[in-house]
């Protein structure tokens, strides 16, 4: 069974449109190419009440691992580590590890060699009991990691970079070790010359036939319109990449089998290789 993983997106400026939502964009490919399986992607406001209680609804799916991103900050509104308080029972107190990331990261940034923990940055280091606190190589916030009830939360700060940095640096090999031996693999080729519901029954046959490869079609520019075209992608997770291989391999070859090959485009076999 993949790694089930669930991905908490908090911050008001992801809701009203201010703020592309790339983290979890970028989250997902990450994971997805480590093995994982992105099961879910939620976004909520700056609210400790409605983070809170979207913590316990997570926790109630069990997934393995869940990771958020934003509200680690300095700032009034950066209220994940208070939600986290409230949503599990655990009191906040200053993390001596934490503590240190945060003197040193001030340290490198004024050039002081005792920088002045003034309270906004002294609640970057106050962390839910258990806790624990992650380097952030590139901002102030620490990034934290704790367990409740089996499942893995992983907090990241919003600021993408940053995000991108701890998750390559820490986070990564964390989750490989979760996921175990499983490849995923991705392949794509476009079909033109049809719509999308004349390919709907083909696609349902192949993942009928075949049941551990995934289609999906993506229509291009609009269906019916001059140029349009449809985009099939096919994936597949398996303990090796040989498995994986020959999964996706044969519901290419009874797609292409199905639709005759004259409508096929761009589709080279040997291309196939994990994502």
């Amino acid at each position: 069974m993949a790694c089930r993983v669930e991905l908490l997106c908090v911050g008001n400026e992801l809701l009203i449109g201010k703020t592309l939502n790339t983290n979890a964009h970028w989250l997902s490919q990450e994971l997805t190419r480590l093995g994982a399986d992105v099961t879910r992607v939620t976004v909520v406001n700056d609210d400790i009440k409605t983070i809170a209680s979207t913590l316990r609804e997570i926790l109630r799916r069990r997934p393995d691992i869940v990771l958020t991103s934003g509200g680690l900050g300095p700032t009034f509104d950066d209220k994940t580590l208070q939600a986290f308080s409230r949503a599990f029972g655990r009191s906040l107190k200053l993390n001596p590890r934490a503590l240190k990331l945060v003197r040193s990261r001030y340290r490198e940034i004024l050039g002081k060699r005792k920088p002045q923990l003034t309270a906004p940055r002294l609640k970057m280091a106050t962390l839910p009991a258990r806790a624990k606190a992650i380097p952030n190589p590139v901002g102030t916030a620490p990034a934290v990691i704790l367990a409740e009830r089996e499942v893995k939360f992983i907090i990241l700060p919003g600021v993408p970079a940053e995000l991108q940095a701890i998750f390559k640096q820490s986070v990564s090999r964390q989750i490989k070790k979760m996921v175990g031996r499983q490849i995923f693999l991705q392949a794509s080729y476009i079909v033109s010359g049809l719509l999308e519901s004349q390919i709907a029954p083909l696609v349902e046959e192949v993942m009928n036939s075949i049941p551990d490869v995934y289609v999906k079609s993506h229509a291009r520019v609009g269906e019916g319109r001059e140029g349009s075209s449809i985009e099939l992608h096919f994936s597949s997770r398996a303990r090796t990449g040989g498995i994986a291989k020959r999964r996706m391999l044969q519901s290419i070859n009874l797609m292409t089998k199905l639709l005759g090959k004259s409508t096929l485009n761009g589709l080279c076999l040997k291309d196939i290789k994990p994502s």
